[in-house]
């Protein structure tokens, strides 16, 4: 009886992973943009020759060297191609460089420093952002329709197409405050600029749809207080904005959430709006705090708010030297969920691709 009881398990497993697999073979295209949090090479050929371009140890997990990913290996987007059965999306800056690669099976145009908003809105207000490229929500919007008519030509062709494509709109956003939080910027002055951020995202959305999407996944933001980088570097205004259980800054992750939660209701009104594309929220905030709250539980035995490649010091990060060659690296970045002190470890990336692909982080459920 006994073992009657294992085998119906293990059948039910691997029915529910069959069932799995073949909704996501439905797809036969993925188009992603966004920043550093899914950049697979495009920052790296813009801004080929500067400091900040990821140098080894970045890529040393899986790869075996750079690729222009911030991470130690893959990012959630390489795990999403693996399960849908693609190959990792190329950067557009390579596909349009190189006329061999098959841009119908997808493309990345995310770029790492990229913003939700123009450069303008921030130079208007003597925000300095990452001036060494420009390539935000809106130039990448028009790199996917300079390569549309590669994809596609007529209409009846393209929505053909674009039925069996997913598109993920984002991570994007996060850098809009990183870079007005590093320039001084209090939280009473970010609030007003949240709905601007968000319809940013959301318009860039609706545009998506109006060339052809009808499938699209929208995340919203890190939980930003949790970051090594903001830890670090960011004074304490109180002993109530430290999370006992956790180590992460109060204030920093409310004000992420409040992004979150702007951005879910107004991509319910896009739902309305068009009402036959599957517009999905992904909930990285909650992906990666389940993380950062047990992480145990997930085979990270290192303290969480530590960086697995940095300057050394007691959170192994400084903003004036960061990871790459002279800096000092973990032996074992699988233990670590940090990475560089910004981003996150090829480890917990697998984790957070893992609980968007089977667990309850999109809403509705991406795998329905």
């Amino acid at each position: 009886m006994k073992h009657t009881a294992i085998i119906l398990i293990l059948l039910q497993c691997c029915l529910a992973l069959k069932t799995n697999s073949t909704i996501l073979h439905k797809y036969e295209s993925i188009f992603n943009f966004g920043d550093s949090l899914s950049d697979t090479g495009n920052f790296i050929r813009s801004a080929a020759g500067l400091p900040v371009v990821p140098k080894f140890p970045y890529g040393k997990t899986y790869f075996g060297h750079p690729t222009g990913r911030f991470s130690d290996g893959r990012l959630i987007i390489d795990f999403i191609a693996e399960a849908v059965g693609l190959p990792h999306l190329k950067p557009y800056l390579e596909v349009v460089n190189n006329g061999s690669i098959d841009a119908r099976r997808g493309v990345n145009f995310a770029v790492a420093g990229a913003t939700a908003l123009d450069p303008t809105f921030f130079a208007t207000r003597k925000i300095r952002t990452f001036t060494m490229t420009n390539n935000s929500l809106s130039v990448q919007l028009d790199w996917f329709k300079k390569l549309k008519s590669s994809l596609c030509t007529t209409q009846q062709d393209c929505e053909t197409y674009f039925k069996k494509s997913l598109f993920l709109v984002g991570e994007i956003g996060g850098n809009d405050y990183n870079f007005a939080f590093a320039n001084g910027a209090n939280f009473e002055q970010l609030r007003p600029i949240v709905p601007i951020v968000v319809g940013a995202i959301t318009n860039a959305t609706s545009m998506l749809i109006e060339d052809g999407a009808v499938e699209l996944v929208v995340p919203g933001i890190l939980p930003m207080g949790c970051m090594t980088s903001y830890i670090a570097t960011s004074p304490l205004l109180d002993k109530d904005d430290v999370n006992t259980t956790t180590s992460c800054l109060n204030r920093y992750n409310e004000f992420a959430r409040y992004h979150n939660g702007y951005l879910q209701q107004e991509l319910q009104h896009l739902r309305q709006k068009h009402s036959h594309a599957r517009i999905i929220y992904a909930d990285y905030y909650g992906d990666s705090m389940r993380l950062f709250e047990s992480p145990k539980q997930y085979g990270f035995s290192k303290l969480i708010q530590v960086a697995c490649c940095g300057a050394g010091g007691p959170l192994n990060f400084n903003v004036s030297m960061m990871c790459g060659s002279s800096s000092h690296t973990c032996t074992d970045p699988s233990a670590f969920i940090q990475w560089d002190g910004v981003h996150l470890t090829e480890a917990a990336y697998r984790h957070m691709a893992t609980g968007l692909l089977d667990g309850p982080f999109t809403s509705p459920r991406l795998v329905a």
